[in-house]
């Protein structure tokens, strides 16, 4: 994941770009990898543990009807939470994870290992769905690391699109 993080600095360097976090069941992991790469203050702002519903609602701007349509681990809300790290921070790029690391949370619709992760880029959102194998840190570490892929797939894709 380092050499993930670094190539993401890297990748936001040269694009001009900043970037902010929004975690929920990673808890700061994904902002403390990217803040492993030395230099990474030139392009990190600075993130949300959103650990909580509320604040995802109160602080990153989620709408209490999507929280209570969708739930916290899905599409709609990590979209909207990677959009509000990005105002909130002021930021041209954001990320945000929401899942079920387990051991327990989990149920037949959203199962232990699943995680929405969201990525905000130069005003476009989107989210993707994974359903990871593992105990809670081998959850955790495997979020962290799709949301690296996802984030460097997403600046580089969309280069080419004004701030």
């Amino acid at each position: 994941m380092e050499s993930q993080a670094a190539r993401l600095g890297e990748i936001l360097k040269r694009q001009g770009l900043t970037l902010a976090v929004a975690e929920s069941c990673t808890g700061g992991l994904l902002g403390g990898c990217v803040t492993a790469s030395a230099g990474s203050s030139s392009y990190f702002r600075g993130g949300v543990i959103a650990y909580d519903n509320d604040i995802k609602r109160d602080v990153l701007g989620v709408s209490a009807e999507n929280l209570e349509k969708h739930g916290a681990v899905s599409g709609p809300v990590v979209c909207e939470m990677a959009a509000g790290a990005a105002k909130l921070l002021g930021c041209g790029c954001a990320a945000s994870v929401s899942g079920i690391a387990g051991p327990g949370g989990g149920s037949g619709e959203k199962p232990v290992g699943l995680v929405f992760i969201g990525v905000y880029c130069r005003g476009q959102t989107d989210s993707r769905s994974f359903v990871f194998d593992g105990n809670r840190d081998e959850v955790r570490a495997q979020s962290v690391a799709a949301a690296l892929d996802f984030l460097i797939e997403t600046v580089n894709s969309t280069a080419d699109t004004p701030q």
